[in-house]
């Protein structure tokens, strides 16, 4: 019963390629549900919110005890998750929390900031200038956020089995790519096609 963790840069297509992976082998996914269940569970429906705030555009601010709190329960749900198997676990750091779990495969999706902004500048409609200080906050946030709670730094290599670079390629090779990895591992895609 395998773990896929995602981490990725904002604009690399890594959240897309995650519910493509999640799809193709009919895993569960979650992100955003893993906080809001984190925050439910330390008693501190606010902290999901900053946590999902990487921008900063909400003010939002926690006591450490808090923080500890919350993080503690992350661990908990990731590892009950886990457990369970089939599961796709995008973000909240993943590749740190299940380092060691066995059947988990980590990966890392990125793209070169220029490719990242363009994608963002796109999608939201917005200039370049914009979307170049969204990724630029949101790479300092995840980059912080690891250092300061798991002493890691995101863009280490070897917290990841998988880097992949989208700038040339598709969500679909991409996915196929991850599928192939899991497959490779396990076995477990031997009756299906990639």
């Amino acid at each position: 019963m395998p773990v896929i963790t995602i981490s990725r840069q904002k604009g690399s297509l890594g959240s897309a390629v995650a519910s493509a992976v999640a799809a193709r082998l009919g895993y569960r996914i979650t992100w955003r549900e893993l906080i809001n269940e984190a925050a439910r569970r330390a008693g501190a429906p606010v902290m999901a919110l900053a946590v999902i705030d990487e921008l900063g555009l909400l003010g939002l601010s926690s006591s450490p005890k808090s923080y500890r709190s919350y993080l503690d329960a992350v661990a908990t749900v990731m590892q009950d998750m886990a457990k369970e198997g089939n599961v796709v676990i995008v973000g909240r750091a993943g590749q740190v929390i299940l380092a060691d779990f066995p059947g988990t495969l980590h990966v890392y999706v990125v793209a070169p900031l220029d490719v990242r902004v363009q994608r963002i500048s796109d999608s939201l409609k917005i200039p370049l200038s914009a979307a170049r200080a969204q990724l630029e906050a949101s790479d300092h946030f995840r980059h912080s956020y690891l250092r300061r709670f798991y002493d890691v730094e995101w863009n280490d290599p070897n917290l990841y089995d998988l880097i992949l670079n989208t700038s040339h390629m598709t969500v679909e090779a991409a996915a196929n790519l991850i599928c192939q990895a899991v497959y490779q591992n396990t076995g477990i895609l031997n009756d299906r096609p990639i």
